[in-house]
C-alpha cells in the first residue's frame, strides 16, 4: 500500500466499507476520470467504483497516482485536525465541542422569507443576498422531486431568488447536494455555495486543505445545517402512514423540536415521538461526529425556544463579513446567543452526543479530544 499516495483502494477499505462513509458524494464529484458513481436507492447512499476501470475495490487511475478521491473525502484519516488547521489556523480546544465559532440568533426582516423558510428564514435570506449581489454564481441545495408530494429529496442548483424560495424548508431524508456540482459548472458557475449538513460541510475544507484543484476553488462558500441524523425514505410508509395515517402526499411541512412535527394539507398538525423514528436512522449517520457542521463558514439550525429565530454559528472571516453586511443592509436582525441559554445548552449536548459516535477503531480525529461529561 502506497501510504504516501492513498487512493480509491484505501478509501474503499478505510471509509466506504468501514462504516465511516456519510454518503456526501465528495469523492464522486472530485473524480477526474468519471469512474465513481453514487447509489441513492434502498437506503444505501454510498459511492461505488465502475467496472469499466478496475474492480469494486481497485482503480487503475489510482494505481497510476490519482488521489483525488481521498483528497476530497471529509472522513479520510486525520480529516478534522487537517481542516481545522487550514480554515482556522489552529485545532479546536476541548471546550469547543461544537467547533470553532461564535453563537448568535438571527432572523430575516422579510416576513415572507420567514414564513416561507425554516426557523427564521436566515439561510434563505443569506442565499438570496449572495446570489443577487455577486457573491456567488450558484448554490448547491436540496429540493423535493416533482411537485413535492413524494417528499423525496434530491440535489438541485439554485441560481435565483425563486430557486431559493422553492427549495426552502427542511427535509429529513438525505440529499447528497454535492451531486449538483457538475450541473452548476456546466452553466458557467465559478463561485459556488454548498448548503448541507456536517457530513457535506467538511468536504470543501478537505478539498482545499489537500489541494483538490478547481473544485476546491469553486466551492467558495459553505453553509452548514445543524443535524443529529437523517432518516431512510422508508420512514414515510412504515411509520408515518402505517402508524399515524399520514401519507406523503398529504404532508406540507416537517420540523423536529424534540418530536417529529408534521403539518398536513388539511390544516392538521401531528407529532410523532422521535424514539419511534430512530429505527429509520440512515446508516451513514451512525458514526458521524459532527452535529454542528464544524467546518462551514456559517452553521445554522432551529434548536432554540424561539421558533422564528435561527441559531447561527459564525466561524470564518467570510462568514463574519456576510453577517455584518446582511445586518448593515437591514436584511436580518440579530441577538446574542445567550438570549436563549437553553438553545446554547442543547447545542453543546447534541454536539457531545454526536462526537461520541466516532468509532474508537477509526483514525483518532474527533475522539482524540476528551469530551466533558463523556
Amino acid at each position: 500500500m502506497a501510504l504516501e499516495k492513498p487512493q480509491w483502494k484505501e478509501l474503499f477499505t478505510e471509509v466506504v466499507t468501514s462504516g465511516l462513509c456519510t454518503g456526501c458524494a465528495a469523492c464522486v464529484v472530485a473524480c477526474p476520470h468519471d469512474v465513481l458513481d453514487y447509489e441513492s436507492t434502498g437506503g444505501v447512499y454510498k459511492p461505488w467504483h465502475l467496472d469499466i476501470d478496475g474492480g469494486r475495490e481497485d482503480c487503475t487511475h489510482g494505481v497510476k497516482g490519482c488521489t483525488m478521491c481521498t483528497r476530497a473525502c471529509p472522513r479520510f484519516r486525520n480529516w478534522e485536525s487537517e481542516i481545522d488547521q487550514h480554515r482556522f489556523a489552529r485545532e479546536r480546544t476541548e471546550d469547543e465541542v461544537f467547533g470553532i465559532g461564535d453563537v448568535l440568533l438571527a432572523r430575516s426582516t422579510d416576513v415572507s422569507l420567514v414564513e416561507n423558510g425554516q426557523d427564521g428564514g436566515f439561510v434563505t435570506t443569506l442565499l438570496v443576498y449572495a446570489l443577487e449581489n455577486d457573491v456567488i454564481d450558484a448554490a448547491l441545495v436540496s429540493a423535493l422531486e416533482g411537485d413535492g408530494t413524494t417528499w423525496r429529496a434530491q440535489p438541485r442548483v439554485a441560481r435565483t431568488r425563486q430557486d431559493v424560495l422553492e427549495t426552502a424548508k427542511s427535509r429529513y431524508t438525505y440529499s447528497a447536494n454535492l451531486l449538483a456540482y457538475p450541473q452548476a459548472v456546466e452553466t458557467g458557475a465559478e463561485r459556488i455555495a454548498l448548503v448541507g449538513m456536517g457530513c457535506m460541510a467538511s468536504a470543501p475544507g478537505a478539498m482545499q486543505t489537500r489541494k483538490a484543484g478547481k473544485i476546491a476553488r469553486r466551492l467558495s462558500l459553505t453553509v452548514g445545517l445543524l443535524c443529529s441524523k437523517t432518516f431512510d425514505d422508508a420512514i414515510f410508509e412504515e411509520l408515518f402512514e402505517s402508524q399515524y395515517g399520514l401519507s406523503r402526499a398529504n404532508i406540507v411541512k416537517m420540523n423536529i423540536k424534540g418530536v417529529f412535527q408534521i403539518w398536513t394539507r388539511d390544516g392538521g398538525y401531528h407529532e410523532v415521538p422521535l424514539k419511534e423514528a430512530h429505527a429509520y436512522t440512515r446508516e451513514g449517520c451512525t458514526s458521524c461526529p459532527d452535529f454542528a457542521a464544524e467546518h462551514a463558514d456559517l452553521s445554522a439550525g432551529g434548536i432554540g425556544a424561539f421558533n422564528d429565530w435561527t441559531l447561527v454559528i459564525v466561524r470564518t472571516d467570510l462568514g463574519r463579513d456576510l453577517m455584518t453586511t446582511l445586518k448593515e443592509k437591514g436584511l436580518i436582525e440579530t441577538r446574542p446567543g445567550d438570549d436563549d441559554p437553553g438553545a446554547v445548552a442543547l447545542l453543546h449536548k447534541l454536539a457531545q452526543v454526536s462526537r461520541k459516535r466516532w468509532p474508537a477503531t477509526a483514525t483518532p480525529g474527533p475522539r482524540r479530544l476528551p469530551v466533558r461529561g463523556s
